[in-house]
């Protein structure tokens, strides 16, 4: 009997590093992506076999910034080893400033059927303290873009709770989003591990400290406004119109099984939870040879 199943695929490459980012991810490695995608299609025969997968979800770094013959090549390699029906959610995490309309056109016509836009801010002075390379307008012009190129299930990331952030800056970053009518919204709260450039800053007093309160009040903000504008609050982050709930975010708050493929991509399989290494060279030297035996020795103990 085959398993329903979610599929995680990690792209690690970035042209930036943004000032609050701990994920794993490489600058200036983009010439890395050829054998990295071969790695990925190695990995995905090992792992994938015969199940019914639910939902695809490509998550970097900036995923975005792989060629299109290669989105097409993992995509063909899942299908080979799987059950992907025609109509399965397959999101793609896209930043500002990394697409055009041939890109996301051809995307679309590989079979990727919802967008999640990097925007965080659409404040240009919020944008440039997070360390993001793109502007307000390029976040709107990549609206624009996906409607054009057929999307209907698309999705912005904005993030609150930024040092020095007013309830009215926050305010007005979420009526703008509202205005572009996305059917998805992640709202994260700001968090920074020691070691981001945004963490020295306000450890060094160049940024002010953040204010918990002040976080707080604007979710709630967030909560009352989103409401009145028809999205429901379906999970801690995330708020969707009307049957756009995101089905692969839904396999992660529901405890279901999923399969990660890809630098530091954990996995959630018969009550246990391991994952790959987060070095990109480790992880291409490993292939087609030891990623099992690695695996055994990230596995973590089962759950109760």
């Amino acid at each position: 009997m085959t398993q329903n199943i979610a599929l995680y695929i990690h792209v690690p490459f970035c042209r930036h590093k943004c000032r609050y980012c701990s994920f794993i991810s490489y600058v200036h490695r983009e010439d890395s992506i050829p054998a990295y995608v071969s790695a990925l299609k190695h990995e995905l025969q090992m792992r994938v076999n015969g199940e019914h997968i639910g939902s695809v979800y490509f998550g970097g770094g900036t995923p975005s910034l792989m060629p299109v013959g290669y989105i097409s090549e993992i995509l063909t390699t899942i299908r080979s080893l799987s059950s992907l029906n025609m109509t399965v959610e397959i999101t793609i995490e896209a930043n500002p400033g990394t697409i055009n309309q041939i890109y996301l056109t051809s995307i679309k016509d590989l079979g990727v059927n919802r967008l999640s836009l990097g925007v965080q801010s659409l404040n240009d002075n919020e944008l440039a303290t997070l360390g993001r390379i793109h502007t307000a307008i390029e976040s709107i012009d990549a609206v624009k873009l996906a409607r054009s190129a057929g999307f209907d299930n698309l999705n912005l990331d904005l993030i609150y709770g930024l040092p020095g952030q007013s309830i009215k800056n926050w305010e007005a970053t979420l009526s703008e989003a509202l205005v572009l009518a996305p059917e998805h919204l992640s709202l994260y709260a700001l968090s920074l591990e020691p070691g981001t450039r945004m963490y020295q800053d306000i450890e060094n007093k160049q940024l002010p400290a953040m204010e918990p309160d002040v976080a707080a009040d604007q979710y709630e903000l967030a909560e009352n406004l989103l409401s009145r504008h028809g999205y429901r609050h379906y999970e801690i982050s995330n708020w969707a119109k009307p049957s756009k709930e995101c089905h692969h975010n839904l396999v992660y708050w529901q405890n279901r099984p999923y399969i990660g493929v890809g630098v530091a991509a954990h996995s959630h399989l018969g009550n246990h939870r391991f994952a790959n290494t987060p070095s990109l060279d480790e992880y291409l030297d490993d292939f087609p040879g030891n990623l099992c035996q690695r695996q055994k020795w990230t596995r973590k103990s089962a759950l109760n």
